[in-house]
């Protein structure tokens, strides 16, 4: 998890220009990484051109972050000009959408900056993968970059990273004591914690509220020795609906959702599950899922999503298979 091996590649180099990418629908952790990244680059290299670029906009809660931070975000970067490109958050390339082909036809090195675990595809092709699953989210790995170059983030870098990590934690439930030894060193380098956090509070709009409440009255149901599997489709809003599906009692929720031939799905789980039962979402479902649809899937153990070809009903029923196989190895 070293920067030493960035700092080469910039030497070798003598880069000019450098293109930041982040996963479609970029969520806070993704864009407030990228930022503070940015950030240290630019204090490294003060004539480097940076661009922040995210494959068909960010999400509605990191549009809502603009308005406090600084961050210039483009839907079409320049890929094509760039020296070495950084995916961040992002740990599949198919996750980049229309910004994927460019990136597979430039020269530039590739370097991968992600706290989940990278896909063989992606790291195939990328020349430095710096990935630390037991990392919070891929802000705290930023913020160790800081340290490691004695850097002191400033204002708004540290608020960005606080953001990033309280998010992807959901405000801090899922920190472990690393993450909140690096939340208190942000506090101390000036973060407001409460102003801060309430940033993060944004309403639900009525199009959401729609989906999550289809999708609680289409869930099927299944029971699988002590778990209780959820099953459901809305045509938008499909992680919001899991969440709120998990709220309700279900220990797995699986809500897909299809634009033409694409299908769309996002799997969430209890802690309890993935503790007891050993099953992560991301490497043990998402991710064969994601081959068997000829696509990409991946996240974490309680998080996962899944892009690719297909139809719903072929998607919940592969995914469900692959569930009761998991868990029937388990008993």
């Amino acid at each position: 998890m070293s920067f030493t091996e960035i700092d080469k590649i910039l030497d070798e180099l003598n880069a000019k220009q450098v293109v930041l990418l982040c996963h479609h629908n970029a969520d806070p952790d993704a864009i407030c990484s990228a930022y503070a990244f940015a950030g240290i680059l630019r204090c490294l290299r003060q004539d480097l051109k940076v661009e922040i670029g995210v494959a068909q906009g960010i999400s509605r809660l990191s549009k809502h972050l603009l308005k406090y931070l600084p961050i210039d975000v483009k839907t079409q970067p320049d890929v094509e000009k760039a020296d070495f490109i950084v995916l961040l958050d992002t740990n599949t390339i198919q996750q980049l959408n229309d910004l994927a082909e460019k990136v597979k036809t430039s020269k530039a090195p590739i370097i991968v900056i992600d706290h989940h675990a990278t896909h063989p595809e992606t790291e195939r092709m990328a020349k430095i993968c710096i990935t630390k699953e037991d990392a919070s989210s891929t802000c705290e790995i930023v913020y160790d970059f800081f340290k490691q170059k004695e850097i002191k983030p400033g204002e708004n870098e540290a608020k960005a990273l606080f953001l990033g990590i309280a998010f992807d934690t959901r405000h801090f439930i899922l920190a472990n004591s690393s993450t909140l030894k690096t939340v208190a060193e942000l506090i101390d380098v000036g973060v407001n914690a409460q102003e801060t956090l309430s940033m993060l509070s944004l309403p639900m709009d009525f199009s959401e509220r729609v989906a999550r409440l289809k999708a609680c009255r289409r869930a099927k149901l299944l029971k699988i020795g002590e778990w209780i599997i959820a099953l459901s489709h809305v045509s938008a809003y499909q992680a919001s609906a899991a969440r709120a599906i998990i709220d309700l009692g279900a220990h797995v929720a699986v809500v897909a959702g299809q634009k033409n031939r694409i299908i769309e799905i996002s799997l969430r789980c209890t802690r309890e599950f993935h503790q007891r039962t050993g099953i992560h979402l991301g490497k043990d479902i998402a991710k064969p899922l994601g081959g068997h649809l000829n696509g990409m899937g991946g996240g974490h153990a309680t998080a996962a999503g899944v892009n690719g070809l297909g139809d719903i009903e072929t998607g919940l029923k592969r995914c469900l298979r692959l569930l009761k196989k998991r868990l029937t190895n388990h008993n």
